[in-house]
């Protein structure tokens, strides 16, 4: 059986991943080791926080390497760091390669969603989400590699259409945390 914490291990995250979206958030603004474990541990919902033996070792290998610069701070003893026109060139060759990469992986996307696994008592009442979660990823994934330009208009109503499928997934799952608190 896993422990609960085996999520918060960057052992098994994708190489490259953690490097990438730490140059990704610099474009933003200047960020201190600190706060990229924040960003990156809340927009995983806690799932995944970086240890400070990941993130300072590779800020420290961006900044060798010219791709960052420190950013006085007035806070004392902490590091901010922004990116370079070198680290803006390092970048666009990341995205580039990333790219070339999820374009070889994403016929995995349907595989992978069709893969969950549920507890055995859960299985035979789940088992109906498996076919609209495929559907939906494939549509997502074919409107990413459609020549046709989306418009504003449509990536609108993809907006809308994703939020309001998120808003009443999370009434169900509040509902079910509800119900398995009594």
């Amino acid at each position: 059986m896993m422990s609960q914490g085996w999520t918060t291990r960057t052992s098994g995250v994708p190489r490259g991943l953690l490097r990438f979206l730490v140059i990704n958030m610099l474009m933003n603004k200047p960020m201190s080791g600190v706060e990229i474990v924040e960003v990156i541990e809340t927009e995983t919902g806690g799932r995944w926080k970086p240890s400070s033996g990941s993130v300072y070792p590779l800020l420290a290998k961006l900044h060798e390497r010219g791709y960052t610069v420190e950013k006085p701070s007035e806070e004392t003893g902490i590091k901010r760091y922004a990116i370079t026109k070198k680290g803006k060139q390092f970048f666009e060759k990341q995205i580039s390669f990333g790219q070339k990469l999820l374009n070889k992986l994403e016929f995995l996307v349907p595989l992978l969603i069709a893969g969950f696994q549920f507890y055995h008592n859960d299985e035979k009442i789940v088992s109906g989400t498996r076919k609209p979660a495929q559907r939906v990823v494939k549509k997502l994934l074919d409107i990413r590699q459609t020549s046709v330009k989306l418009t504003e208009e449509h990536a609108q109503e993809i907006e809308k259409i994703l939020n309001k499928c998120a808003d009443e997934l999370e009434t169900v799952f509040q509902k079910i945390s509800e119900k398995s608190k009594t």
